[in-house]
Parts: C-alpha cells; sequence; structure tokens
C-alpha cells in the first residue's frame, strides 16, 4: 500500500530554523525522510555541520541569526540562490527562560520576545516575499501548549507564544490570499536535551504523565506527523490553525 498522493511532498525545498539539535533536528529529518531537499539553520556553523552529516538525504545549512533583520534577508536571499526557491518555511528557533515575574530582567523579556516571535515574524516575512510572488507555500510555526495555558515561572515563554498564535492568524490573513498555508504546530511537553532536567525531576515527571492523557512525556519524533501534515497539500485548505500535539494536555482539566 503507498501513501495518498496528497502527503507527497518530495522533491520540495523546506528551511527549518533552530535545527541543529532537538525538535527543529527531529523534524529536519522528517521532511527530508519524506524526500523534501532541507535546509538546517542555526547560528552555530560547527553545530550545523555537523548535525547535518549525521542526516540522510538532500540536506544544505545556513547559518544566520534569525533575530536579526538584515541577517536573515541576507540568508533568505543566499539559500534561495544556492538551494532553490522555499517551498516550506518551519519557524522553530525559540528558547525558554524560567524565572518568577517579579524577578525577570529586562534584558531577559527582550531575548526571550526576539528569539521566540521576532524570529518568526522576520524569517516568516522574507521566505513569503518569494512564496507569494509565486502563489505557493507553506509556513509552519512551531507554537506550544503554552500558546493557550501557563504555570508559574514561564509567563513570557506563553506570551510569545500565545503571540505566536496570533501572529500565525495574521499571516494566514495577510497571505492565504496569495496560495500561501500559515499554521501552527503545538508541542506540549517533550523530550529533548533542553527539557532533560524537568525529565529527571521525578515530581515533575510525575506531574506531566498524570495531566497527560497518553500517560507520557512526548518525544520528538512524535511531532514529524503534524508538520509533514501540514506541508502537504492535505493541508491546502487549512490555514491559521495551531495543531497541538500534546498527548491530549490541553483538552482536559
Amino acid at each position: 500500500m503507498t501513501a495518498h498522493p496528497l502527503f507527497d511532498i518530495s522533491g520540495r525545498t523546506a528551511l527549518v530554523t533552530g535545527s541543529s539539535r532537538g525538535i527543529g533536528l527531529a523534524l529536519a529529518r522528517g521532511l527530508l525522510e519524506a524526500g523534501c531537499r532541507v535546509v538546517l539553520n542555526g547560528r552555530d556553523g560547527e553545530r550545523l555541520a555537523k548535525a547535518a552529516a549525521e542526516l540522510p538525504g538532500d540536506v544544505h545549512t545556513a547559518v544566520f541569526d534569525v533575530t536579526d533583520g538584515a541577517s536573515v534577508a541576507a540568508g533568505i536571499a543566499d539559500v534561495e540562490e544556492r538551494v532553490g526557491p522555499l517551498d516550506i518555511l518551519v519557524n522553530n528557533a525559540g528558547m525558554q527562560l524560567r524565572a518568577p515575574l517579579l524577578e525577570f530582567t529586562d534584558s531577559d523579556w527582550h531575548r526571550i520576545l526576539d528569539t521566540n516571535l521576532t524570529s518568526a515574524f522576520l524569517v516568516g516575512r522574507e521566505a513569503a516575499r518569494g512564496m507569494t510572488e509565486r502563489g505557493r507555500g507553506k509556513i509552519i510555526n512551531i507554537c506550544s501548549l503554552q500558546s493557550e495555558v501557563v504555570r508559574p515561572g514561564i509567563a513570557p515563554y506563553a506570551a510569545t507564544k500565545g503571540a505566536l498564535k496570533m501572529l500565525t492568524k495574521g499571516m494566514c490573513a495577510d497571505w492565504g490570499p496569495h496560495g500561501v498555508q500559515v499554521n501552527g504546530l503545538g508541542p506540549g511537553y517533550i523530550e529533548t536535551e533542553l527539557t532533560e532536567p524537568l525529565v529527571k525531576d521525578a515530581e515533575f515527571s510525575a506531574w506531566v504523565r498524570g495531566r497527560t492523557p497518553a500517560g507520557r512525556w512526548g518525544r520528538t519524533e512524535d511531532l514529524v506527523g503534524g508538520v509533514l501534515f501540514l506541508a502537504s497539500p492535505a493541508a491546502d485548505f487549512v490555514g491559521g490553525q495551531v495543531l497541538y500535539v500534546d498527548g491530549g494536555m490541553t483538552s482536559v482539566l
């Protein structure tokens, strides 16, 4: 039995930001396995090269700072000249800073805002210039469970992810008429290098498992199917939505 042609994205060019490790690397691997030509992005060229060497298929790297407008414009132009016009963009670059809100510094506020929200605006805008001209394209913003709910100590992170959800809807409104579908993917609690301290925290892990109908932490590979769907022709009439891949956590009290 072969896959339905609506899910065929072979031969398409995809850029995944923040993809030298963790969720971004897993999504890049999934797109490669689906037959895409994939560009890994990050600020550390050595780390990107190492990640690319471990991946199968047609993989490229692009070193640029997603929080700097001039760097983004030059980076996207270079990718499209060197690799080809972008068909798929996954805005995955992000970070977490945990602190009580009364103790959260101005500099950390701006840092998390730039990394989690401004980067998606900058990279999305540059990628959409070509996509809207060509009349086709898929943009997937990696939102979060915290686009909907929040725990103490992560209010700034939740603010950025809630805003990213609304930026996703705004991009859909502006670019949908030009043939570009913009949607979000909302991971729940996923085991990664960055969440390892939380995974190892017995009390917190017990809370996650008890709070999640699926009864476990998510794995990075759990997110791949959602990205492949949103990047495919199967999602041509899906716009401005966030697909939560959270084991059901957002559905229960």
